[in-house]
């Protein structure tokens, strides 16, 4: 997880929003946890709310599925 740390690292100095849906889905693929989960598919969907971007309705669905929305 260190790598992807890293690029989240790199995308949010660089302030690449796009970057950081597909990095903060990925960390939510990742990890065991439902609560790490929620977590990043939150951080995800805020980003992608600001964007406008193509997968702001699967990270809802996604996040209301785990009963946070």
């Amino acid at each position: 997880m260190s790598t992807l740390n890293d690029r989240l690292l790199a995308a949010h100095a660089a302030d690449d929003k796009a970057k950081l849906v597909d990095l903060y889905q990925e960390a939510a693929d990742m990890v065991g946890s439902e609560d790490q989960r929620g977590f990043f598919l939150t951080h995800a969907y805020v980003f992608a709310l600001e964007l406008h971007h193509p997968d702001a309705s699967d990270l809802r669905a996604r996040l209301a599925e785990m009963g946070r929305i």
